[in-house]
């Protein structure tokens, strides 16, 4: 869906980028496209709720019951979800007279921003967005005796539970949505293949699981080595919401942009200012800065869209950083170019007139094309 509200910037122009992302992606692509991006929706996972679940209704009767000493509140979309649940089953506003004389710890900023919105105030929240340092607080303020309640994330694998029995604690516990499988599987695969092969700039992640999912579509895919590649040279930009969403992205080795706050708007300034603000990959060339995006060429700030064909001669020329390239290099990254001698030849030629910047791209007589690169020294 196109977001009709005017443009912010220009920073993600020819730019295609990939969110593997099932929740609020829409709202997510329309922050994107506001800069000027193109985007492909690609969730690795899907979030399945629980609202009609007996046994999370079954776990809220038993807390209105008998009222809980702590809960914890692991993720924001489960808390609200929670919330949501009650309220279906006509339980909220016995469920917010248990919460408002409750302890209530939250594990991150999204989880406290849900309570808050709920209409409670987190007594405590681990900065670190992580389950251990959440458990090594209430631990070190002793649970043994105390009755509480964990909101697990959708995956259930915290260790929480136990950690707070063994410790002499009554534990209740509430999953409030589960992973399951991506909407679109075909997307997925489709997603990894092109971060691979170059055709997207950039793919971001919201959730451990979904970062891990997609690692793994692309070890399917025998993808993966492309795509840390890519990453290491600065040609793909893999973001993540938080540094525990990072997590299986730097286990692979890839480069990873981590927003300094998990929430989206972070995430999304994170990857704007990464384009604007030089970070991306560069080369210095007399017509000015060169950047490469997967649907042309940003020079000397000047937008410049090409054809697949001009974009893919441009990539080798710009992984050459200045370097000579073959016609016989160049004629293999022509699509349908057959046998032809001039298939190069006619390429460089618009690949020049849509540059519209002289002496950029240099004949190298009986050897081949290369970019005019400024020697650093």
């Amino acid at each position: 869906m196109n977001d009709s509200r005017p443009a912010l910037s220009s920073a993600l122009e020819g730019c295609t980028i990939v969110i593997a992302v099932d929740r609020r992606s829409s709202e997510l692509a329309a922050a994107l496209q506001r800069h000027g991006a193109a985007v492909r929706h690609a969730p690795a996972l899907s979030i399945v709720p629980h609202i009609d679940d007996e046994a999370l209704l079954a776990a809220t009767r038993e807390l209105i019951a008998r009222r809980p000493d702590i809960v914890v509140a692991t993720t924001g979309v489960g808390f609200r979800g929670w919330m949501e649940a009650a309220d279906e089953a006509g339980l909220v506003d016995d469920l917010h007279e248990v919460l408002d004389r409750a302890r209530i710890v939250a594990r991150g900023p999204k989880a406290r921003g849900a309570i808050q919105q709920a209409g409670f105030t987190a007594d405590w929240v681990a900065e670190s967005e992580t389950s251990a340092e959440l458990g090594e607080y209430l631990i070190a303020a002793g649970v043994a005796g105390r009755r509480i309640a964990v909101q697990h994330h959708g995956s259930g694998a915290d260790g929480l539970d136990d950690l707070f029995a063994d410790a002499g604690a009554d534990v209740v516990s509430l999953t409030v949505y589960r992973w399951g499988p991506p909407p679109d599987p075909l997307a997925v695969s489709r997603s990894v293949l092109a971060a691979a092969r170059g055709e997207v700039d950039a793919v971001l992640f919201t959730s451990a699981p979904g970062a891990a999912e997609w690692v793994a579509a692309a070890e399917r895919e025998d993808a993966l080595e492309d795509i840390v590649a890519r990453s290491l040279r600065g040609r793909l930009l893999l973001a993540a919401v938080g540094p525990i969403t990072a997590g299986p992205l730097l286990a692979t080795g890839a480069d990873t942009l981590v927003a300094e706050r998990g929430r989206l708007g972070s995430l999304v300034r994170a990857v704007v200012t990464h384009y604007s603000g030089g970070s991306g990959a560069s080369l210095p060339t007399t017509a000015g800065t060169l950047e490469l995006r997967s649907a042309g060429v940003v020079l000397d700030g000047r937008h410049i869209p090409l054809s697949p064909s001009a974009t893919g001669i441009m990539a080798a020329l710009f992984d050459a950083s200045g370097g000579v390239v073959t016609r016989h290099r160049l004629h293999a990254v022509l699509p349908r170019s057959g046998d032809s001698t001039h298939a190069v030849e006619m390429a460089i030629a618009r690949l020049r007139e849509s540059l519209d910047a002289p002496g950029l791209v240099r004949t190298v007589i009986k050897r081949g094309y290369r970019l005019d690169v400024v020697d650093a020294a």
